[in-house]
């Protein structure tokens, strides 16, 4: 009897923690999307409006700056996710990590904002 309940306790535990997992997961992936789209709308803002104007440098610089709030959700909430679905790693690695894929975000949206001012000319 002692031995089903362990278990049965075990279980709980165990669907418990896959639950919060998910529930972070999905938390990361609403911060990432909410990040991107306004990313996004600085994309479109200056592609309108901008294109011949602002160089590729100056964009860039100015994409490192927009969206605060929503960069720091999302790299809170990833490092929130990776910490719970990867206990053991060290914190500053899933902080690299979120760090990363900031960047990476920001190195797409330039990237699409230097084509399209190149397919303007």
């Amino acid at each position: 009897m002692r031995i089903f309940v362990a278990a049965a306790l075990m279980l709980a535990a165990t669907g418990a923690m896959a639950d919060e997992i998910g529930d972070a997961h999905k938390e990361a992936i609403t911060g990432r999307d909410t990040y991107w789209n306004c990313l996004a709308q600085e994309y479109q803002t200056y592609a309108r409006d901008n294109t011949k104007a602002v160089s590729g440098p100056d964009f860039t610089s100015h994409i490192a700056d927009v969206c605060p709030s929503e960069r720091q959700n999302f790299r809170v909430s990833l490092v929130g996710f990776l910490t719970l679905q990867f206990p053991d790693v060290d914190a500053g690695d899933h902080m690299t990590t979120a760090n990363k894929a900031i960047a990476l975000a920001q190195k797409d949206i330039v990237t699409a904002f230097i084509k399209h001012q190149e397919a303007a000319k």
